[in-house]
């Protein structure tokens, strides 16, 4: 299986392969997380069927699924490496959400920096592919902040749980951008942040 399962840490969060034991901390940040029409982020009720459908694609060897922890130990997120393309090195991050509790701190940045370490230095990708909805503004700079390059849009890509059509956003970060991006990543950890 490639990649395989791995526990990825750094000073603030933990990337820990996802288990349904993670399914209570999960439901509880998701909660509060429900309403915006162009995401897909499970229900605190629909929480142990995503956990499910993400190991059933994890044993596909189509996804790597990983809860994120605070330092406290608590599931306070998903992410996960996906569309994984063993044949050609290549994985998507992506099906991130993280409770309000984790947002607007560096524990996303964290995350994105030991994604993509692992990704560039251990797994020997050729690139590493972001995707989100058009409409979602927020993540599309966020996606932009980290120094992806912007690849283009699928038009009419998925269809949504409303019925509405999904045009995704594509991004990608291959090797020889990956030293400015590590750069980048870590000097935006380093600095100070208001409190």
């Amino acid at each position: 299986m490639w990649p395989e399962p791995v526990t990825l840490s750094s000073t603030h969060a933990t990337l820990a392969p996802l288990s349904q034991e993670q399914a209570s901390d999960l439901s509880e940040a998701a909660a509060d997380l429900q309403g915006l029409w162009y995401t897909m982020i499970p229900t605190a009720d629909g929480m142990a069927a995503e956990i499910t459908r993400r190991l059933d694609l994890q044993a596909q060897g189509a996804m790597l699924p990983f809860a994120i922890l605070d330092r406290a130990g608590r599931a306070v997120g998903m992410t996960t490496y996906m569309n994984i393309d063993a044949a050609n090195r290549r994985v998507e991050i992506g099906s991130t959400w993280l409770g309000k509790s984790a947002q607007r701190g560096p524990v996303n940045t964290e995350c994105k920096l030991m994604l993509l370490r692992h990704a560039f230095e251990v797994l020997d990708c050729i690139a590493v592919e972001f995707r989100t909805h058009f409409m979602n503004v927020q993540s599309r700079r966020a996606i932009e902040r980290l120094g992806a390059k912007f690849d283009g849009v699928l038009r009419h890509h998925m269809i949504m749980a409303n019925g509405s059509l999904r045009d995704t956003a594509v991004y990608s970060i291959i090797p020889g951008e990956w030293p400015a991006v590590r750069a980048n990543l870590e000097w935006q950890l380093a600095k100070p942040r208001a409190v």
